[in-house]
Protein backbone atom coordinates (compact mmCIF):
# COMPACT_ATOMS: atom_id res chain seq x y z
CA UNK A 1 0.00 0.00 0.00
CA UNK A 2 2.54 2.32 0.78
CA UNK A 3 4.57 1.61 -2.77
CA UNK A 4 1.25 2.60 -4.29
CA UNK A 5 0.73 5.94 -2.29
CA UNK A 6 4.00 6.90 -3.16
CA UNK A 7 3.47 6.17 -6.80
CA UNK A 8 0.33 7.75 -6.66
CA UNK A 9 1.86 11.11 -5.39
CA UNK A 10 4.39 10.98 -7.12
CA UNK A 11 2.06 11.05 -10.23
CA UNK A 12 -0.17 13.62 -9.39
CA UNK A 13 3.56 15.86 -8.45
CA UNK A 14 4.39 15.12 -12.18
CA UNK A 15 0.83 16.09 -13.30
CA UNK A 16 1.07 19.55 -11.38
CA UNK A 17 4.47 20.42 -12.35
CA UNK A 18 4.01 18.94 -16.41
CA UNK A 19 0.54 21.27 -16.62
CA UNK A 20 0.35 24.85 -17.92
CA UNK A 21 0.78 27.16 -15.00
CA UNK A 22 3.73 25.48 -13.25
CA UNK A 23 5.26 25.54 -16.73
CA UNK A 24 4.92 28.58 -17.03
CA UNK A 25 6.22 29.59 -13.71
CA UNK A 26 9.17 28.07 -13.62
CA UNK A 27 10.08 28.89 -17.38
CA UNK A 28 9.48 32.70 -16.41
CA UNK A 29 11.46 32.27 -13.37
CA UNK A 30 14.41 30.13 -15.61
CA UNK A 31 14.61 33.33 -17.98
CA UNK A 32 14.19 35.66 -15.56
CA UNK A 33 17.44 34.12 -14.10
CA UNK A 34 19.39 34.05 -18.02
CA UNK A 35 18.76 37.75 -17.76
CA UNK A 36 20.30 38.47 -14.73
CA UNK A 37 23.07 36.18 -15.58
CA UNK A 38 23.45 38.74 -18.91
CA UNK A 39 23.40 41.63 -17.01
CA UNK A 40 26.20 40.37 -14.45
CA UNK A 41 23.96 39.95 -11.60
CA UNK A 42 23.46 37.15 -9.24
CA UNK A 43 20.42 35.13 -9.56
CA UNK A 44 20.32 33.84 -6.23
CA UNK A 45 21.10 37.17 -4.26
CA UNK A 46 18.27 38.64 -6.46
CA UNK A 47 15.40 35.92 -5.90
CA UNK A 48 16.70 36.00 -2.34
CA UNK A 49 16.18 39.51 -1.87
CA UNK A 50 12.53 39.27 -3.42
CA UNK A 51 11.65 36.41 -0.88
CA UNK A 52 13.15 38.14 2.19
CA UNK A 53 11.66 41.73 1.27
CA UNK A 54 8.82 40.64 0.73
CA UNK A 55 7.80 37.45 2.86
CA UNK A 56 10.68 38.69 5.72
CA UNK A 57 9.28 40.69 8.97
CA UNK A 58 9.68 43.96 7.40
CA UNK A 59 8.13 43.37 4.29
CA UNK A 60 5.00 40.73 4.87
CA UNK A 61 2.64 43.19 6.36
CA UNK A 62 3.21 45.34 3.25
CA UNK A 63 2.63 41.92 1.05
CA UNK A 64 -0.65 41.41 3.02
CA UNK A 65 -1.17 45.25 1.55
CA UNK A 66 -1.02 44.57 -1.51
CA UNK A 67 -2.75 41.46 -1.49
CA UNK A 68 -5.77 43.03 -0.75
CA UNK A 69 -6.03 44.91 -3.85
CA UNK A 70 -4.50 42.44 -6.26
CA UNK A 71 -6.95 39.44 -5.09
CA UNK A 72 -9.67 41.71 -4.72
CA UNK A 73 -9.39 42.81 -8.28
CA UNK A 74 -8.43 39.07 -9.47
CA UNK A 75 -11.81 37.65 -8.17
CA UNK A 76 -13.70 41.06 -9.58
CA UNK A 77 -12.28 39.81 -12.82
CA UNK A 78 -12.32 36.08 -12.41
CA UNK A 79 -16.05 35.96 -11.73
CA UNK A 80 -16.99 36.67 -15.58
CA UNK A 81 -14.26 35.55 -16.81
CA UNK A 82 -14.68 32.19 -15.53
CA UNK A 83 -18.11 31.96 -18.06
CA UNK A 84 -15.61 33.51 -20.96
CA UNK A 85 -16.12 37.33 -20.64
CA UNK A 86 -13.70 39.64 -19.97
CA UNK A 87 -14.39 43.10 -17.61
CA UNK A 88 -11.93 45.41 -18.72
CA UNK A 89 -13.37 47.88 -17.38
CA UNK A 90 -12.43 47.41 -13.24
CA UNK A 91 -9.97 50.98 -12.97
CA UNK A 92 -13.72 52.48 -13.77
CA UNK A 93 -15.67 50.50 -11.11
CA UNK A 94 -12.65 50.81 -8.38
CA UNK A 95 -12.53 54.73 -8.84
CA UNK A 96 -16.71 55.08 -8.57
CA UNK A 97 -16.47 52.70 -5.44
CA UNK A 98 -14.24 54.55 -3.88
CA UNK A 99 -15.75 57.86 -4.79
CA UNK A 100 -18.70 56.46 -3.13
CA UNK A 101 -17.41 55.21 0.24
CA UNK A 102 -15.46 58.97 0.34
CA UNK A 103 -18.62 60.60 -0.32
CA UNK A 104 -21.11 58.00 2.41
CA UNK A 105 -17.96 58.51 4.93
CA UNK A 106 -18.18 62.17 4.57
CA UNK A 107 -21.57 63.28 4.86
CA UNK A 108 -23.19 60.30 6.28
CA UNK A 109 -25.28 61.48 10.06
CA UNK A 110 -24.65 57.59 11.61
CA UNK A 111 -22.23 56.52 14.00
CA UNK A 112 -18.76 55.74 12.71
CA UNK A 113 -18.87 52.10 12.44
CA UNK A 114 -22.01 52.36 10.97
CA UNK A 115 -20.42 54.46 8.66
CA UNK A 116 -17.73 52.19 7.87
CA UNK A 117 -20.46 49.93 6.71
CA UNK A 118 -22.80 52.15 4.93
CA UNK A 119 -19.11 53.16 2.52
CA UNK A 120 -18.57 49.90 2.04
CA UNK A 121 -22.11 48.98 0.74
CA UNK A 122 -22.14 52.21 -1.07
CA UNK A 123 -19.16 50.99 -3.00
CA UNK A 124 -20.03 48.52 -3.78
CA UNK A 125 -23.49 49.36 -5.02
CA UNK A 126 -21.67 51.97 -7.55
CA UNK A 127 -19.63 49.40 -8.93
CA UNK A 128 -21.85 46.94 -9.46
CA UNK A 129 -23.95 49.55 -10.78
CA UNK A 130 -21.60 50.77 -13.24
CA UNK A 131 -20.81 47.33 -14.26
CA UNK A 132 -24.18 46.56 -15.17
CA UNK A 133 -24.49 49.35 -17.66
CA UNK A 134 -21.65 47.71 -19.41
CA UNK A 135 -23.53 44.38 -19.87
CA UNK A 136 -26.47 46.37 -20.50
CA UNK A 137 -24.36 47.81 -22.86
CA UNK A 138 -24.02 44.38 -25.01
CA UNK A 139 -27.50 43.11 -23.89
CA UNK A 140 -29.67 45.90 -25.44
CA UNK A 141 -27.38 47.40 -28.24
CA UNK A 142 -24.90 44.39 -29.14
CA UNK A 143 -22.04 46.28 -27.96
CA UNK A 144 -19.19 43.60 -27.10
CA UNK A 145 -18.66 43.36 -23.17
CA UNK A 146 -14.86 43.94 -23.68
CA UNK A 147 -15.50 47.16 -25.68
CA UNK A 148 -18.22 48.64 -23.24
CA UNK A 149 -16.40 47.76 -20.47
CA UNK A 150 -13.01 49.22 -20.80
CA UNK A 151 -14.38 52.57 -22.80
CA UNK A 152 -16.97 52.70 -19.69
CA UNK A 153 -14.34 52.91 -17.35
CA UNK A 154 -13.02 56.50 -18.79
CA UNK A 155 -15.63 59.05 -18.29
CA UNK A 156 -16.13 57.30 -14.51
CA UNK A 157 -12.18 58.40 -13.72
CA UNK A 158 -13.22 61.62 -15.33
CA UNK A 159 -16.26 62.20 -13.12
CA UNK A 160 -14.19 60.94 -10.02
CA UNK A 161 -11.20 63.22 -10.71
CA UNK A 162 -13.51 66.08 -11.22
CA UNK A 163 -15.37 65.99 -7.64
CA UNK A 164 -11.99 65.55 -5.89
CA UNK A 165 -10.48 68.13 -7.94
CA UNK A 166 -14.06 70.77 -7.35
CA UNK A 167 -17.09 70.12 -5.44
CA UNK A 168 -15.26 67.80 -3.22
CA UNK A 169 -11.75 69.40 -2.81
CA UNK A 170 -10.30 69.96 0.47
CA UNK A 171 -10.53 73.72 1.30
CA UNK A 172 -6.25 74.41 0.96
CA UNK A 173 -4.63 71.78 -0.02
CA UNK A 174 -2.87 72.04 -3.52
CA UNK A 175 -3.58 68.02 -4.05
CA UNK A 176 -6.86 66.92 -6.22
CA UNK A 177 -8.41 65.29 -2.74
CA UNK A 178 -11.53 65.12 -0.78
CA UNK A 179 -11.17 66.15 2.71
CA UNK A 180 -10.38 63.50 5.03
CA UNK A 181 -12.96 61.07 6.53
CA UNK A 182 -14.04 61.49 9.94
CA UNK A 183 -12.79 60.10 13.37
CA UNK A 184 -13.30 56.36 13.54
CA UNK A 185 -14.30 56.66 9.86
CA UNK A 186 -11.87 54.44 9.03
CA UNK A 187 -11.21 49.90 8.82
CA UNK A 188 -9.62 48.80 11.70
CA UNK A 189 -6.16 47.46 11.37
CA UNK A 190 -3.89 44.59 12.86
CA UNK A 191 -1.60 45.86 15.48
CA UNK A 192 0.56 48.67 14.00
CA UNK A 193 0.77 47.51 10.18
CA UNK A 194 -0.76 48.66 7.22
CA UNK A 195 -3.05 45.48 6.82
CA UNK A 196 -6.33 46.17 7.79
CA UNK A 197 -9.76 44.11 7.83
CA UNK A 198 -10.33 44.80 3.78
CA UNK A 199 -8.08 41.80 3.61
CA UNK A 200 -10.38 39.75 5.32
CA UNK A 201 -13.58 40.77 3.39
CA UNK A 202 -11.82 39.92 0.54
CA UNK A 203 -10.82 36.49 1.61
CA UNK A 204 -14.48 35.66 2.16
CA UNK A 205 -15.26 36.75 -1.01
CA UNK A 206 -12.85 34.07 -2.16
CA UNK A 207 -14.25 31.78 -0.11
CA UNK A 208 -17.51 32.78 -1.41
CA UNK A 209 -16.41 32.57 -4.91
CA UNK A 210 -15.11 29.10 -4.61
CA UNK A 211 -18.68 28.03 -2.61
CA UNK A 212 -20.59 29.24 -5.42
CA UNK A 213 -18.18 27.95 -7.93
CA UNK A 214 -17.97 24.38 -6.93
CA UNK A 215 -21.48 23.67 -4.91
CA UNK A 216 -23.94 25.93 -6.60
CA UNK A 217 -26.35 25.71 -9.66
CA UNK A 218 -25.34 29.17 -10.88
CA UNK A 219 -21.37 28.13 -10.37
CA UNK A 220 -22.34 25.08 -12.64
CA UNK A 221 -23.87 27.68 -15.19
CA UNK A 222 -20.97 29.68 -14.88
CA UNK A 223 -18.44 27.31 -15.74
CA UNK A 224 -20.35 25.48 -18.70
CA UNK A 225 -20.79 28.47 -20.25
CA UNK A 226 -16.86 29.31 -20.24
CA UNK A 227 -16.34 25.70 -21.18
CA UNK A 228 -18.77 25.94 -24.06
CA UNK A 229 -21.00 28.64 -24.78
CA UNK A 230 -23.11 27.18 -27.53
CA UNK A 231 -23.76 24.13 -25.11
CA UNK A 232 -24.72 26.13 -22.04
CA UNK A 233 -27.38 28.06 -24.00
CA UNK A 234 -28.69 24.63 -25.77
CA UNK A 235 -29.43 23.18 -22.04
CA UNK A 236 -31.69 26.49 -21.17
CA UNK A 237 -29.08 29.20 -19.84
CA UNK A 238 -29.91 32.57 -20.82
CA UNK A 239 -26.57 34.32 -21.53
CA UNK A 240 -27.71 37.56 -21.27
CA UNK A 241 -28.99 37.51 -17.69
CA UNK A 242 -25.97 35.64 -16.90
CA UNK A 243 -23.74 38.42 -18.11
CA UNK A 244 -26.11 41.02 -16.16
CA UNK A 245 -25.71 39.53 -13.12
CA UNK A 246 -21.98 38.39 -13.54
CA UNK A 247 -20.59 41.93 -14.12
CA UNK A 248 -22.99 42.90 -11.32
CA UNK A 249 -21.14 40.53 -8.60
CA UNK A 250 -18.02 41.50 -10.35
CA UNK A 251 -18.35 45.18 -10.22
CA UNK A 252 -19.08 44.92 -6.34
CA UNK A 253 -16.17 43.41 -6.03
CA UNK A 254 -13.94 46.17 -7.31
CA UNK A 255 -16.15 48.90 -5.80
CA UNK A 256 -15.61 47.28 -2.75
CA UNK A 257 -11.73 47.39 -3.05
CA UNK A 258 -11.59 50.82 -3.73
CA UNK A 259 -13.83 51.51 -0.46
CA UNK A 260 -10.93 49.51 1.01
CA UNK A 261 -8.82 51.48 -0.39
CA UNK A 262 -10.38 54.78 0.32
CA UNK A 263 -11.58 53.36 4.02
CA UNK A 264 -7.83 52.92 4.69
CA UNK A 265 -4.89 55.63 5.15
CA UNK A 266 -4.76 58.30 4.17
CA UNK A 267 -8.49 58.01 4.58
CA UNK A 268 -9.39 59.96 2.04
CA UNK A 269 -9.52 59.71 -1.80
CA UNK A 270 -7.12 61.50 -4.24
CA UNK A 271 -7.44 61.39 -7.18
CA UNK A 272 -5.32 58.59 -9.32
CA UNK A 273 -4.08 56.88 -6.27
CA UNK A 274 -6.69 54.27 -6.77
CA UNK A 275 -5.10 53.21 -10.21
CA UNK A 276 -1.81 54.35 -10.18
CA UNK A 277 -0.18 51.04 -8.72
CA UNK A 278 -1.86 48.85 -11.87
CA UNK A 279 -3.63 46.41 -9.15
CA UNK A 280 -6.61 46.04 -12.19
CA UNK A 281 -4.40 45.19 -14.50
CA UNK A 282 -1.93 42.49 -12.29
CA UNK A 283 -5.41 41.18 -11.25
CA UNK A 284 -6.25 40.26 -14.82
CA UNK A 285 -3.14 38.68 -15.25
CA UNK A 286 -3.79 36.62 -12.08
CA UNK A 287 -7.16 35.67 -13.45
CA UNK A 288 -5.97 34.84 -16.17
CA UNK A 289 -2.48 32.73 -14.64
CA UNK A 290 -5.29 30.95 -12.41
CA UNK A 291 -7.70 30.21 -15.61
CA UNK A 292 -10.16 31.79 -12.63
CA UNK A 293 -10.62 29.06 -10.38
CA UNK A 294 -11.05 30.11 -6.64
CA UNK A 295 -8.17 28.64 -5.15
CA UNK A 296 -5.43 29.10 -8.07
CA UNK A 297 -6.35 33.09 -8.08
CA UNK A 298 -5.67 33.55 -4.60
CA UNK A 299 -2.23 31.76 -5.17
CA UNK A 300 -1.85 33.76 -7.99
CA UNK A 301 -2.73 36.88 -6.46
CA UNK A 302 -0.39 36.14 -3.68
CA UNK A 303 2.49 35.44 -5.94
CA UNK A 304 2.46 38.69 -7.86
CA UNK A 305 2.15 40.29 -4.33
CA UNK A 306 5.18 39.05 -3.26
CA UNK A 307 7.17 39.62 -6.98
CA UNK A 308 5.62 43.72 -6.75
CA UNK A 309 6.52 44.22 -2.70
CA UNK A 310 10.06 41.75 -3.67
CA UNK A 311 11.03 43.65 -6.19
CA UNK A 312 11.35 47.07 -4.73
CA UNK A 313 13.46 45.00 -2.04
CA UNK A 314 15.46 43.44 -4.79
CA UNK A 315 16.40 46.87 -6.15
CA UNK A 316 17.42 48.08 -2.88
CA UNK A 317 19.77 45.24 -2.00
CA UNK A 318 20.89 44.23 -5.27
CA UNK A 319 20.93 47.15 -7.52
CA UNK A 320 18.54 45.13 -9.73
CA UNK A 321 15.87 47.21 -11.16
CA UNK A 322 12.12 46.37 -10.15
CA UNK A 323 11.34 46.37 -13.53
CA UNK A 324 12.72 42.66 -13.63
CA UNK A 325 9.03 41.69 -11.80
CA UNK A 326 7.30 43.28 -14.32
CA UNK A 327 9.01 41.06 -17.24
CA UNK A 328 8.95 37.50 -15.31
CA UNK A 329 4.85 38.28 -15.01
CA UNK A 330 5.06 39.36 -18.68
CA UNK A 331 7.07 36.12 -19.54
CA UNK A 332 4.86 33.92 -17.35
CA UNK A 333 1.73 34.78 -19.00
CA UNK A 334 3.63 34.90 -22.45
CA UNK A 335 4.51 31.10 -21.68
CA UNK A 336 0.78 30.36 -20.28
CA UNK A 337 -0.21 31.40 -23.51
CA UNK A 338 2.47 29.16 -25.75
CA UNK A 339 1.37 26.23 -23.91
CA UNK A 340 -2.59 26.39 -24.01
CA UNK A 341 -2.37 27.32 -27.70
CA UNK A 342 0.67 24.76 -28.62
CA UNK A 343 -0.40 21.52 -26.62
CA UNK A 344 2.40 18.49 -25.75
CA UNK A 345 3.07 16.77 -29.07
CA UNK A 346 3.03 13.67 -27.09
CA UNK A 347 -0.83 14.10 -26.58
CA UNK A 348 -1.37 13.14 -29.68
CA UNK A 349 1.43 10.01 -29.57
CA UNK A 350 -0.42 9.00 -26.40
CA UNK A 351 -2.57 5.74 -27.31
CA UNK A 352 -4.49 5.68 -23.66
CA UNK A 353 -6.14 9.11 -24.67
CA UNK A 354 -9.90 8.78 -25.76
CA UNK A 355 -9.88 10.54 -29.25
CA UNK A 356 -13.53 9.00 -29.73
CA UNK A 357 -15.27 11.01 -27.11
CA UNK A 358 -12.96 14.26 -27.62
CA UNK A 359 -12.85 14.65 -23.58
CA UNK A 360 -9.87 16.40 -22.42
CA UNK A 361 -7.55 15.72 -19.51
CA UNK A 362 -7.71 19.52 -18.78
CA UNK A 363 -10.24 22.62 -18.80
CA UNK A 364 -8.77 24.86 -22.10
CA UNK A 365 -8.66 27.48 -19.30
CA UNK A 366 -5.45 25.75 -17.81
CA UNK A 367 -7.14 26.41 -14.29
CA UNK A 368 -5.03 25.43 -11.09
CA UNK A 369 -7.56 23.80 -9.30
Amino acid sequence: MDHVTKLTGLGKLTKVLRSPVAFSVLAGVVVGALFLVGTGADPLAAYGAVLSGSLGADGIGSTLTTLTSVLGLALALAVPLRAGLINLGGDGQLVLGGMAAAVTGLYSPLPAPLTVVLALLAGMAAGAGYAALAALCENRFGVPLLVSSLLLSYPAASFASYLARYPLKEPGSSLPQTRQLPDGVALATFGSSTVTVGLLLVVVAAAAYWFTDRRTAFGYEMRMTGLNSRFAAYAGVERGGLTLRLMAVSGALAGLVGAIGVLSFPYRFLDGSLTASGYTWTGLTAALLAGAAPVGTVLASFFFAVLQVGGLSMERTTEVPRELTQILQAIVIVFLAARLRFPRFSRDRDPDRNTDTGQAAQSPQGELV
